[in-house]
């Protein structure tokens, strides 16, 4: 595959996938991928081992757990601790003279998916699928795109001065 192609669904079937529960949400995993998850409290470089494996597809068949496939796991290599992208919260009521404005950004973790198993043992195409040694460049920005191949992580654009603000909901706190 070419080094600045995103890879297929095909391509990500044939390799092997995981869809786990973390965070309170299901993500998509893949072997040496590298995803951003809700802060989880972990030092950088301790792996994690998530056991809430809904799906598992090792490239020729899938398994699909009752709640969860038993004996699946997947670890993950903490990264690093970063913030999300600024959320713009504007509130206002016509004909009242209320405005209210808030920005939020969120902790976010973004971790490196190391292996994905079934039984204690990984599977071959998860295994086949290791990156490299990555060869000695100038950059760690191509390091980083060696190793972890094309992020999921979407781009954000910068709102243009004409566009106005969107109103996002906030959720709100239960009181106790």
């Amino acid at each position: 595959m070419p080094k600045n192609q995103i890879p297929s669904k095909q391509d990500a079937i044939a390799s092997g996938y995981a869809i786990v529960e973390a965070s309170g949400q299901q993500f998509w995993l893949q072997a040496n991928r590298y995803y951003d998850f809700d802060h989880i409290s972990a030092e950088i470089d301790q792996t994690i081992t998530i056991d809430k494996v809904l799906l598992f597809h090792d490239g020729k068949q899938a398994s699909l757990g009752k709640p969860y496939v038993k004996d699946a796991t997947v670890k993950l290599k903490v990264i690093e601790h970063r913030r999300g992208p600024k959320i713009i919260i504007y509130k206002m009521r016509p004909k009242k003279k209320t405005r209210r404005k808030n920005g939020h950004r969120q902790e976010l973790t973004r971790v490196m998916v190391e292996s994905i198993s079934i039984g204690g043992k990984p599977t071959k195409a998860v295994q086949s699928e290791k990156a490299p040694k990555s060869e000695k460049s100038s950059t760690s920005a191509t390091k980083a795109s060696k190793i972890t191949g094309v992020s999921d992580t979407p781009k954000i654009e910068k709102a243009s001065k004409t566009a106005k603000p969107k109103a996002v909901k906030a959720p709100i706190a239960e009181s106790k």
